[in-house]
């Protein structure tokens, strides 16, 4: 049993066959960065696991638990880097065949430890290629805003390409809106305001995607939410990628537009880093 793993606070590597996050995606997760000591923003993930868990009717742990048990896992990891990523799951726990839940619902909880990923520099200074994916993202109020465990959309949208060319693929909904990237959430400035895609339904409301509204209101930029068509974004004069692990990259090529990085972007990530 490795020690990047735990499993309902203790060290494992298996899980029952009849779990449901197994059986069905039946539960949530989070991706958080561990730096400096600590899980950047773990109250806004653990925010986003109790709305999370209330939307599906899964019974939330305690945010003492699982402190515990990411203590844990730390400890266990002797030779800590200085950046790490930490990834959450939390299952409806295990049940019988078919899709009602069990009448006694016990949650699995897994913690897992991973290398940071070694993105280049020049993500984040020059910026990334975006593409258009042909999946498309299917509307569900119901479960639009949380990270649980039915990926299969940004699977089948990331696997679209297989190269370095690109680092990150657009994904719309089925009305040709904006959504969002495979694994991050989308801005873009017209001036000086921010623009960035609803969530409420289809999409993740990602934790630095929160972060970086908030700190555009403190940086006095006007910020907008709404539906956007793709008009919208090349007509733009700057779109950026975020999520919680990579931060803020700008985009510098998508279809047929280059941009170069926007100086507002630079104040965003910039604001951000301190």
């Amino acid at each position: 049993m490795g020690a990047g793993l735990i499993v309902n606070g203790q060290p494992a590597d298996s899980l029952p066959l009849t779990d449901r996050g197994l059986q069905y995606g039946d539960g949530l997760f989070e991706t958080m960065r561990w730096q400096n000591g600590a899980v950047q923003f773990w109250d806004d993930h653990y925010a986003r696991l109790q709305k999370g868990c209330q939307q599906l009717g899964i019974p939330c742990p305690d945010k003492e638990l699982l402190d515990s048990e990411l203590r844990k896992l730390i400890d266990n990891a002797r030779a800590l880097a200085e950046r790490r990523v930490i990834k959450f799951i939390l299952t409806r726990g295990s049940g019988g065949r078919g899709y009602k839940s069990p009448d006694d619902v016990k949650p699995t909880r897994i913690f897992s430890l991973h290398p940071f990923p070694d993105y280049p520099e020049k993500n984040y200074s020059q910026g990334v290629r975006l593409r258009l994916c042909e999946t498309r993202l299917a509307k569900n109020p119901a479960l639009a805003g949380i990270k649980h465990l039915n990926r299969l959309e940004q699977v089948l949208a990331r696997n679209e390409w297989q190269t370095d060319e690109f680092a990150e693929g657009l994904m719309l909904d089925q009305d040709e809106h904006v959504i969002e990237a495979t694994m991050s959430n989308v801005f873009w400035l017209k001036g000086e305001k921010i623009f960035t895609p609803s969530v409420e339904q289809c999409g993740i409301a990602g934790i630095m995607r929160g972060k970086i509204l908030q700190i555009a209101e403190d940086l006095n930029f006007d910020t907008e939410v709404g539906e956007y068509n793709l008009d919208d974004l090349l007509t733009s004069g700057g779109v950026f990628l975020s999520n919680s692990i990579l931060g803020i990259w700008p985009v510098s090529h998508f279809m047929d537009k280059h941009w170069t990085p926007h100086p507002v972007i630079q104040s965003l990530a910039q604001k951000l880093q301190s």
